[in-house]
């Protein structure tokens, strides 16, 4: 396994690059190179976000423009980020991108009181290691809905729960402390 050479991390579908717990990710794992994108919708000030075909082309680009930037393998690189972005990473990997792993906060398994409505067609091309950080009382999943569908992954998964729900609160230290401690385990 590949231990971590940076991380690049996308927010969720109503924030930017800037939102508090992708800050405090970065700043909470330096020295390792951190990267926060934005997707296109966000830099043109739209606010409903891109369909899946374009933010994930945003992630590829994104991941290669930190890759050539900070020097790192391109295969040492972990993706991942909130919600909407965290899938998005999600799917590049599983589109061929090369990573690490996969950190994805708050991932929306599924739109809120719509659980037949799964967004893990793609969850069998995982095969590497997945962190899920989800609040306990996530609308868009619940920890015996994730356990269940994330049987799929053929990677090693991880679960860290939280108090909250799709946006818990005051969590920021919690999640970069679970996130370091499962890069570690990627040595």
């Amino acid at each position: 396994m590949t231990s971590a050479g940076g991380v690049l991390l996308a927010p969720g579908a109503g924030a930017d690059r800037d939102h508090h717990t992708l800050v405090a990710l970065e700043e909470g794992l330096a020295p390792l190179p951190v990267g926060r994108m934005d997707f296109p919708y966000r830099k043109a000030g739209k606010k409903a976000p891109d369909r899946a075909p374009v933010a994930v082309a945003a992630v590829v680009e994104e991941a290669e423009a930190l890759v050539a930037e900070t020097g790192v393998d391109p295969g040492s690189l972990v993706l991942g980020g909130r919600s909407f972005g965290g899938r998005m990473c999600s799917m590049a990997v599983a589109e061929g991108l090369p990573a690490a792993g996969l950190v994805l906060l708050s991932y929306p398994l599924h739109p809120p009181g719509k659980p037949e409505k799964l967004r893990t067609d793609h969850f069998a091309a995982l095969d590497l290691p997945v962190l899920f950080v989800s609040g306990e009382k996530d609308p868009f999943g619940s920890p015996a809905e994730f356990e269940a569908t994330t049987a799929a992954i053929p990677g090693p998964v991880s679960f860290v729960w939280l108090k909250g729900g799709h946006d818990p609160r005051n969590a920021d230290e919690a999640i970069v402390a679970a996130v370091a401690d499962w890069l570690a385990t990627l040595a």
